[in-house]
């Protein structure tokens, strides 16, 4: 069967992508954005995103402020919201991220995997007067950023596989863009529990980032603190990553990480009975 302009060589639709792409760009600013804004920040024309405001507009997913004639969430979006899990991941991490921003001073950063990389949940500004972090909702790649390896360690083969078969594009001169070598960090990673990424996504800048699992001991996310080079150098001191990984644990055990599941256990002492 023929293609047509709307399909996608990944298997979705343009249309939908655009669509998506738009609500995000709302979604995710912290202020009303306009038709030119938005087409800027993703590379589209005005004609082709403001077909795709008035949809979302009609269903409510987006508003249009009559003074202003500029966008932002509407009903529909704020609806969606009120009906997620009651374990929310980002609420229980709040104090978590700022108890650790408080004891090291660096922006803390949550993210979640998406089959596009890292998406950056929330973060917590750091102490430093200079502000250094991520804007939430942003996607960061597997292969250059520490969250984003840390979840590509964890991931289902499958789901690494179609990562790392994606193109690696190096953003300075420190990205690793050799798949093998990527491979190898991975198993390191698997080993010490905790990933950096210095100065690969951008120079000047380091992260940390270990992983956050839930109660099936599955890994839903990564913790990250991200700072000056100069002050969260690549050889990472002890006490940094300590204190990393015990604001992840706490994160993972209010997501019922270690509980002990006594009727998997009574199950499992019959079998052997």
């Amino acid at each position: 069967m023929a293609s047509t302009p709307d399909d996608r060589v990944d298997g979705g639709v343009r249309s939908v992508q655009v669509a998506l792409d738009v609500l995000e760009a709302v979604a995710f600013s912290d202020e009303e954005l306009g038709v030119t804004q938005i087409a800027e920040r993703l590379g589209l024309t005005k004609g082709s995103v403001h077909r795709h405001l008035l949809t979302l507009v009609e269903r409510g997913y987006l508003v249009q402020n009559p003074v202003t004639s500029r966008y932002s969430r509407g009903p529909r979006s704020r609806l969606l919201a009120h009906y997620a899990p009651e374990t929310d991941l980002i609420q229980i991490a709040n104090g978590p991220m700022r108890e650790l921003r408080d004891l090291l001073g660096h922006s803390v950063v949550l993210s979640e995997w998406t089959p596009r990389g890292a998406l950056v949940l929330s973060m917590v500004v750091g102490t430093a007067a200079i502000e250094i972090g991520v804007r939430p909702g942003s996607e960061l790649p597997f292969h250059s950023t520490a969250q984003g390896k840390v979840l590509l360690t964890l991931a289902s083969p499958a789901q690494r596989e179609r990562a790392l078969a994606k193109p690696l594009p190096a953003f300075t001169a420190h990205t690793v863009t050799d798949r093998k070598v990527i491979e190898q960090e991975l198993v390191r990673v698997a080993q010490q529990g905790f990933a950096t990424a210095p100065e690969q996504a951008m120079l000047g800048i380091n992260a940390v980032a270990v992983p956050i699992f839930d109660d099936k001991d599955v890994c839903i996310g990564a913790l990250a603190v991200v700072g000056s080079i100069q002050f969260l150098p690549a050889d990472i001191d002890a006490k940094s990553v300590k204190a990393l990984k015990a604001a992840a644990s706490q994160i993972s055990r209010m997501l019922g990480h270690g509980r002990v599941n006594h009727s998997e256990m009574r199950a499992a002492r019959q079998k052997t009975a």
